[in-house]
C-alpha cells in the first residue's frame, strides 16, 4: 500500500522518472503540446508549472533554479530555418537557440497576469495500440490551433464539406444534362435554316401568267 506517499511513481525509478520530466518538459516547451498517457500528463504537469513560475521572475536565480531542474540548457530545435539552426559537415549541432532562453523570453511573458494553470489536459478518446492506455492531450494556454486541438478538420466541418461536394456534382451533372437536350434543337434549327436557303419555296403560278 502506498500509505499517503505523495506522488506518482509510474513504475520507475527516480532517477528514470525526473529524466521523463525533463524529457516531457522540454518537448512542451518547444512544439506547445505533447500527446501522452494521462497518468504522465498529470504527473508532469506541476513540473512544468514550477518552471513556468520560476521563469517568470526573470532574475539570475531562477535562471540557475530552471537550468538545475531541466538538467542543463538543452538546445530548442522547433525549426532549424527559421531559428538559424547551425550544423558541421558531419550534421552535429554547432549553435543553436537554448530551451532556457525560449522559456524566459517567449514562454513565462505570456503569463504575466496569470497566477496559475499555464498548461490544460484534454482527452482525445483514443488509445495507445499495445496496452489500450488513454490518450491525452497537454499543451501549454493559449496554443490552440483549429477547429479540434488534434489539429485535425471538425467531423461536422467534414461533413458539411462532403455536402458541398455532392451538390456540386450534383450542379454538374443537370448542366450536362440539359446542355445535352438542347444541342439537338439547336441542330434542328439549323438544319432547317439550311434546307430553306438551299431550296428556296416555288413561285405560284397564277392564272394571268397561264394566259
Amino acid at each position: 500500500m502506498r500509505h499517503r506517499v505523495a506522488g506518482r511513481t509510474l513504475g520507475r525509478k527516480t532517477n528514470h522518472r525526473i529524466a521523463m520530466w525533463r524529457n516531457m518538459a522540454v518537448s512542451l516547451f518547444t512544439h506547445g503540446q505533447i500527446t501522452t498517457t494521462l497518468p504522465k500528463a498529470k504527473s508532469v504537469q506541476p513540473f512544468v508549472e514550477k518552471l513556468i513560475s520560476a521563469a517568470k521572475k526573470g532574475d539570475l536565480a531562477s535562471r540557475r533554479r530552471v537550468i538545475a531542474k531541466l538538467g542543463g540548457d538543452k538546445w530548442n530545435i522547433p525549426d532549424e530555418e527559421a531559428n538559424g539552426v547551425e550544423r558541421n559537415n558531419y550534421g552535429e549541432l554547432k549553435t543553436a537557440p537554448r530551451i532556457t532562453k525560449h522559456l524566459f523570453d517567449d514562454i513565462a511573458p505570456r503569463y504575466a497576469d496569470r497566477t496559475g494553470g499555464y498548461t490544460r489536459i484534454i482527452k482525445l478518446g483514443k488509445h495507445r495500440i499495445g496496452d489500450g492506455a488513454d490518450l491525452v492531450l497537454l499543451q501549454l494556454v493559449g496554443d490552440e490551433d483549429g477547429p479540434q486541438v488534434s489539429g485535425k478538420f471538425s467531423r461536422r466541418r467534414e461533413k458539411a464539406n462532403r455536402r458541398m461536394d455532392f451538390a456540386a456534382k450534383l450542379r454538374k451533372s443537370e448542366t450536362k444534362v440539359e446542355a445535352k437536350d438542347e444541342a439537338p434543337v439547336e441542330a434542328e434549327a439549323e438544319a432547317d435554316t439550311a434546307t430553306a436557303v438551299a431550296d428556296p419555296p416555288a413561285e405560284e403560278t397564277t392564272e394571268e401568267s397561264k394566259d
